[in-house]
């Protein structure tokens, strides 16, 4: 699947969204992808974590024991890659702010596991996801997400294969361009 036909899915389903947009990251962006709405379709949602799992080097993917996502935005394309790669899915919540397993899901010590994403914009939630996982006995060896809008800067500290780049512009707080700052913003993520 090339970038275009990935953009194509999104935009079949109007999850590219245009406006005022505030980021789970706290960054500005005049272009918000919806994922959830991509993934609302089962079928599609099948076809974009196939086509995820087709990213992943086959050393690594031969290596992996459980799939790991963090809620929300990772749940669904987490639970889809289990389905690719015929593992285990499970996910990590924030019930205190701090992700963290719970609902009965636990790691052996030693556990290989592969983060999945919806975005990766900073890696700052990839970058906790991860820890939570060492924290609970499991080690990530890799991550893969639908998207990746850090231009290639994101470090999470394991090898990442995101299945499209996208970088469109985004600004801290302070410099938000007048054009932008016009518009109402909204804050479509999954961070208060």
């Amino acid at each position: 699947m090339t970038d275009d036909d990935v953009l194509s899915e999104f935009r079949s389903c109007d999850a590219l969204l245009e406006g005022h947009f505030k980021l789970s990251s706290g960054r500005h962006s005049a272009y918000y992808l919806q994922c959830a709405r991509g993934l609302m379709n089962p079928e599609r949602a099948g076809r974009l974590a196939l086509a995820l799992a087709q990213r992943i080097p086959r050393e690594i993917r031969s290596e992996i024991d459980v799939v790991v996502s963090p809620a929300m935005g990772g749940l669904i394309i987490g639970h889809e890659m289990g389905r690719a790669l015929g593992k285990d899915a499970i996910f990590l919540e924030r019930p205190t702010g701090t992700f963290e397993l719970r609902r009965g899901f636990t790691l052996e010590s030693g556990t290989r596991a592969l983060m999945v994403e919806d975005v990766v914009t900073t890696g700052l939630s990839s970058r906790e996801a991860i820890d939570a996982v060492t924290r609970e006995g499991g080690t990530v060896i890799a991550e893969v997400a639908l998207v990746d809008r850090s231009a290639g800067e994101a470090d999470l500290g394991v090898p990442f294969f995101p299945l499209v780049q996208l970088n469109f512009p985004t600004y801290a707080d302070g410099e938000v361009p007048d054009s932008l700052a016009a518009v109402p913003v909204t804050k479509p993520g999954s961070r208060k």
